[in-house]
């Protein structure tokens, strides 16, 4: 809940510097409020001790424990079968008429917070059309609603009921072990995860570990095994400040805690597989171990394994984040499973194969990562919006995740703090995948109008020089005017 200044308690009195109370009118009717609702509980609260006790009793007055009479039979009335607590939308909601929604659009997106660069789209889901189209066929950077299409490619190339696999084999000694890197950077220190919900944790690995061991090993050096990923730890056109930050981390197929120095906090390691190596040590018990990146040995005996949560979990986890590091290690995964290197041109390739087969137009699409970091990135307004759509009507199969790892406007995610100022805007009618970058501002997502239309959207902006505020403000300020528009 967000609680705004003078907001929760606006009007309830305020404390003078003496001591003394200034207690206001509302205060008093507050007050009186609480009185009664204590009252009304302790009468509610008496009338159902006093039901208890009836029930405790046979029908001669005795305690009911030892007498052979049955106690009266409630009969409960028929309520007939549930509906569902989240009903569909309405197939007969009216759709917006283009020509008015373009005329509600328009001073929005003219605002100069958008630098007159803004290209943009909205696409009505059901009937698969556009209602909305400024620029949306030019290749724009698209920042992290890149994210989009790599989830569209894990969920068509990978089993979204698939996990990713780390795993702890002895080592070329009888006191050496290894840990093998599968690309699952959720891999928790802590138990659970304070990131991501349902991750594997190095607790569960390291005791599996040490009841396969022989009895009275002493663990003294941890070896990591990074070599599923290979290439370039960082993509071309990502600046060197990016790796690490607070929001990127060197890609590697071993980390934890989505490579962060400290779990749930966001600075990130430049060494995330060292690390694991690390927390492996720690959680053996031998803090002071050696710990360095090496290779398995041949025919290396298995002493644990862990698995991540499932492929659409984690493709949830990396939309509404906007995870950079789990976004890139997905794409690492669509590359092997298409028989492609594990490496960011590898990765590139296969999510734009991914895309091509899935029946999505890329002759404008060109990507150095998975995840939208890199500055090289173009993709189309009218890409992002037919993935969006696509998943949304199901004619990209398997790819619901997509939807239900759209941030919600004002509640969760990279939205948590955005789109909620609109009291117009029903809550929940907006979901979006955020992009950002300097002078790149993007909002991708679903809407449904007040009519209960279920519209996708893409806006994106580049060259913009406001600093951040201004831009995210104007952009929720079109996805607020989608929810809100009737528009006939």
């Amino acid at each position: 809940m967000q609680v705004r200044p003078g907001g929760l308690f606006r009007g309830v009195g305020t404390i003078a510097a003496s001591g003394s109370s200034s207690v206001t009118p509302s205060y008093r009717r507050l007050r009186r409020r609480i009185v009664g609702g204590v009252l009304a509980l302790l009468v509610v609260a008496a009338l159902v001790v006093g039901g208890v006790v009836f029930l405790g009793r046979d029908d001669d007055g005795t305690g009911g424990t030892g007498g052979t009479a049955a106690g009266p039979t409630a009969e409960l009335p028929d309520v007939g079968e549930p509906s569902p607590v989240l009903a569909a939308l309405s197939s007969d909601a009216p759709a917006p008429d283009p020509a008015a929604l373009s005329a509600a659009l328009g001073p929005l997106l003219a605002t100069p917070a958008l630098a007159g660069g803004l290209s943009a789209e909205v696409v009505d889901v059901a009937a698969g059309e556009t209602l909305f189209d400024q620029d949306a066929d030019e290749p724009v950077t698209p920042a992290s609603t890149a994210k989009l299409l790599t989830a569209v490619a894990a969920l068509t190339t990978l089993d979204p009921d698939d996990t990713l696999e780390t795993t702890v084999v002895a080592g070329a000694t009888p006191d050496e072990v290894v840990l093998v890197g599968g690309g699952d950077p959720t891999l928790s220190t802590t138990s659970p995860s304070l990131t991501y919900p349902g991750a594997a944790t190095v607790a569960d690995l390291a005791a599996q570990v040490q009841a396969a061991l022989p009895q009275g090993t002493t663990v003294s050096r941890v070896v990591v095994d990074t070599s599923l990923f290979e290439g370039p730890l960082t993509a071309e056109g990502w600046g060197p400040e990016d790796a690490p930050s607070s929001y990127a981390a060197p890609v590697t197929a071993a980390a934890v805690d989505g490579a962060r120095v400290t779990p749930g906090e966001n600075a990130r390691s430049g060494a995330p597989g060292t690390d694991a190596g690390r927390a492996l040590a720690e959680a053996l018990g031998v803090p002071g171990a050696t710990v360095e990146l090496g290779e398995t040995p041949d025919g290396a005996a298995t002493l644990g394994t862990v698995r991540s949560a499932p492929v659409a979990r984690l493709v949830e986890q990396a939309l509404s984040q906007s995870d950079n590091l789990l976004a890139d290690s997905l794409a690492r995964h669509v590359a092997l499973a298409r028989g492609l290197p594990a490496t960011f041109d590898g990765s590139a390739q296969a999510v734009t194969d991914a895309l091509a087969d899935a029946g999505i137009d890329t002759s404008e699409v060109e990507l150095r990562d998975g995840s939208g970091l890199s500055r090289l990135d173009l993709v189309t307004p009218a890409v992002l919006a037919d993935v969006l759509a696509g998943a949304a009507d199901g004619s990209l199969d398997g790819t619901s995740a997509v939807v239900s790892g759209l941030a919600v406007a004002g509640y969760d995610g990279t939205l948590a703090d955005r789109g909620d100022a609109d009291p117009a805007t029903a809550p929940g009618a907006v979901r979006g995948k955020t992009g950002t970058l300097l002078g790149v501002h993007a909002l991708a997502g679903t809407v449904v109008t007040a009519d209960g239309r279920l519209l996708a959207y893409a806006l994106v902006a580049n060259g913009t020089i406001g600093g951040g505020g201004p831009e995210e403000a104007a952009l929720d300020a079109v996805a607020a005017a989608l929810a809100g528009c009737g528009c006939r």
